[in-house]
Formats: structure tokens, C-alpha cells, sequence
């Protein structure tokens, strides 16, 4: 499989060690890497909700955060719980 991408903001000489670094991982370390990136997206995202929303429990916190990755019927079907009304 030819994974033709470019990182905007990279220089090709250093794309190259980067493509060179991720082929000689084991997937242990690339599935590690892919759970890192997540948790780290996923504080970015609850810090947005906190500022945004401001004082609000932390079941709600989770809820929205599920939210920006979750349809609007299995976030009703799964929590009771529908982001629109709610105002997301």
C-alpha cells in the first residue's frame, strides 16, 4: 500500500525520518502512539468544553466529549442524553 502524504509543515528531508521512524515501529508502538494522540486530543477538547461551558459536572463534560465523536442517536440511544437541545 503507497501512503503518499505530506505534513504541511515539514520539510521533505525530515518527512523522510519521520516515514523511516514509523515503519521500523512494532504496532505495540504504533497502536501506543495512536492511544497517546487520542488522549491528548481528547484534553484538548475537554479543556474546550470547559472554557466554553464553564462550571459544569464532569458526567456532563464526558457526555459532550463523546458527543464530538458519537452520532446524535447513539449518544439518545446509549446516554438519554440529546446534544442539540442541550445546546452543542
Amino acid at each position: 500500500m503507497n501512503m503518499n502524504f505530506s505534513l504541511n509543515d515539514t520539510t521533505p528531508e525530515i518527512e523522510k525520518i519521520l516515514i523511516a521512524g514509523y515503519r521500523q515501529m512494532t504496532p505495540q508502538q504504533k497502536l501506543q502512539r495512536v492511544t497517546e494522540l487520542t488522549q491528548a486530543i481528547q484534553q484538548l477538547a475537554l479543556a474546550r468544553i470547559r472554557k466554553q461551558y464553564g462550571e459544569i459536572s464532569e458526567r456532563e463534560q464526558r457526555l459532550r466529549l463523546a458527543a464530538l465523536w458519537l452520532d446524535r442517536n447513539t449518544m439518545i440511544r446509549v446516554f438519554q442524553w440529546d446534544p442539540e437541545p442541550e445546546g452543542y
